[in-house]
């Protein structure tokens, strides 16, 4: 099968073109988290810069015992070793889809590398709707008649994947939703895959306040959920690569680790040792971390928030964001506007005007699992804190973010880019042609 970039990355590669020519941006398409790497970390993956050797396939006692104190610090009592470790998450889900087999289930909307896993694989991933404001989670009525119905055509169903908190819709599931979601799968047999990379970034509901409790399934149904996490949302690592996977302590889980290890290591071997060093430090919570993460939820709660109300009052229904850099606003209310003003009656050829005509970087709905009429967009706002470490550090400890000239003027150019969007026709346009998708470009 021919294998495309990425949506998230060609987005970016677009916009870096774009930039190329002169052209000004509005960089709402990657989800990377736009933070500096803390000192103390710097200064862990220097001091193991000379660990040069293999080690396990699981990852390094040292890792593997802090991540498990990580997940028993948030009511998931783990056992180090049904930890494994791997370069970053992305290939630990995979290798995880690969083992368990079948066609998994998935939310829709969902992240966009989920169902194009799956297809990597061979199978067919199964879209399920979620509940307004209650993303990454699968209705579990709906989930269990999906499921029931591809059973009877024959097909092989073992897992479905959640995500908490979402992206792309920056909302968080409830702990009834969740709960009924685990009752499901516990019903259906199925292996639960819950990404909860974003689980340290749920915003504070009132300045100063705590962030609210993310429910796992392994609280309801720990005998058969897998939590993956790991280090490039919360600390913004990104390119360090690391992630780790809790494996459930039961037979399933001594099951899947098995395969796991087989997978790992034919395909990475081990995860970076110095890099593993410093994780190792990160699962730990040290203080400075703890304070770094909490000013980073901070800081993406107002930005988050600030531009879905330049969506709202351009006639956009948003659910409030909740969690991390990301929303998930719906111009569904003013398709007719849209279709009279542009010709734009799809999300990706909404998705390639706002790119081709104002510099503006977003991904279309049907990237994420949705009909290609949807009008609903996913936008990060992460990449909007500055293009220096300077000013990313000067956003972390702005007491107004928004303040700050470099910020508002990406949010005022949100805004005009809106306005001028949804402004009566003044002349003939020249924009994409209905149905072209956003990434095509650098495809």
């Amino acid at each position: 099968m021919t294998v495309t970039v990425s949506a998230t990355l060609a987005v970016n590669e677009a916009l870096a073109e774009k930039r190329r020519q002169g052209v000004r941006v509005l960089p709402l398409g990657f989800g990377e988290a736009g933070l500096p790497v803390h000192p103390v970390l710097r200064d862990r993956l220097t001091a193991g810069n000379g660990a040069n050797a293999y080690g396990p396939v699981a990852g390094s006692a040292a890792l593997r015992e802090a991540a498990a104190g990580y997940w028993g610090r948030r009511d998931l009592p783990t056992d180090p070793d049904m930890v494994v470790a791997g370069p970053g998450s992305k290939p630990l889900l995979y290798s995880l889809l690969l083992e368990i087999g079948g066609d998994p289930a998935i939310a829709a909307p969902s992240w966009v590398s989920y169902a194009a896993q799956s297809r990597l694989l061979g199978h067919r991933p199964i879209m399920v709707p979620t509940s307004p404001g209650e993303g990454g989670v699968p209705q579990p009525d709906l989930l269990h008649a999906a499921v029931t119905a591809a059973r009877a055509e024959g097909r092989t169903v073992g897992a479905v994947v959640v995500t908490l908190p979402d992206n792309p819709t920056g909302t968080v599931a409830s702990r009834d939703t969740v709960r009924r979601l685990a009752e499901v799968a516990r019903e259906l047999d199925l292996v639960i895959i819950s990404d909860e990379i974003y689980r340290d970034l749920v915003h504070p509901a009132e300045p100063g306040g705590e962030p609210a409790h993310v429910h796992s399934p392994a609280e309801f149904a720990p005998e058969r959920t897998v939590v993956t996490t790991g280090l490039s949302k919360n600390l913004a690592l990104g390119g360090w690569r690391i992630g780790v996977l809790r494996l459930p302590d039961s037979e399933t889980g001594r099951r899947l680790r098995g395969g796991l290890l087989g997978v790992a290591s034919e395909i990475w071997s081990s995860p970076a040792a110095p890099v593993q060093e410093a994780a190792a430090h990160a699962f730990g919570e040290p203080a400075e971390l703890l304070d770094h993460i909490d000013r980073s939820r901070r800081l993406h709660g107002i930005v988050a928030r600030a531009a879905a109300e330049a969506f709202t009052r351009a006639g956009a229904s948003v659910a409030a964001p909740r969690a991390a850099f990301y929303l998930y606003p719906d111009l569904g209310p003013v398709r007719d506007r849209l279709a009279s003003v542009h010709g734009v009656t799809t999300g990706p050829a909404l998705a390639g005007l706002l790119l081709e005509r104002f510099g503006m970087g977003v991904l279309p709905a049907a990237e994420f699992g949705e009909s290609a009429d949807s009008l609903r967009l996913r936008v990060a706002t992460s990449l909007l804190y500055g293009d220096s470490e300077e000013r990313r550090y000067a956003a972390l400890s702005a007491t107004d973010p928004l303040a700050l000239p470099w910020i508002r003027a990406h949010l005022d150019r949100l805004s005009e880019v809106l306005d001028e969007l949804l402004a009566p026709r003044r002349g003939p346009l020249s924009v994409p042609q209905p149905g072209t998708p956003v990434a095509e470009p650098v495809r």
